[in-house]
């Protein structure tokens, strides 16, 4: 069963940037539609974007459209981190979900990662 793992979170300033890495042990994940999530201190996890196995699609919350920017190659998805906020500041996870489809989606996700925290000072 694929397994993710994410990496690349730390601390950054207000302003900053980070970029997180999603990838599976060595494996391609070329077929798997990936999706980014973060989940504040105390919150729900919430969706932030996810791009589909081809990489033509992608699909931002609102919440961060125009400030992260997913991406990926064969083997590792990555989400760029510009102008980072306090409020970007969580445990951000990635997860995979094996599609051919043209769009992705935040459901039926089947591998999840530990997550990689990011704090960000106010």
């Amino acid at each position: 069963q694929l397994q993710v793992v994410e990496s690349g979170g730390g601390l950054a300033h207000p302003g900053g940037s980070l970029r997180l890495s999603c990838a599976a042990s060595g494996l391609p994940l070329k077929y798997y539609a990936i999706s980014w999530f973060h989940r504040a201190p105390g919150k729900e996890r919430e969706a932030l974007a996810c791009i589909s196995s081809s990489g033509a699609y992608t699909n931002y919350d609102r919440s961060v459209l125009g400030r992260f920017t997913i991406s990926r190659d064969d083997y590792t998805v990555y989400l760029q981190m510009n102008g980072l906020k306090p409020e970007d500041t969580g445990v951000y996870y990635c997860a995979a979900k094996w599609s051919l489809e043209r769009q992705c989606e935040y459901y039926d996700l089947t591998a999840w990662g530990k997550g990689t925290r990011v704090t960000v000072p106010s």
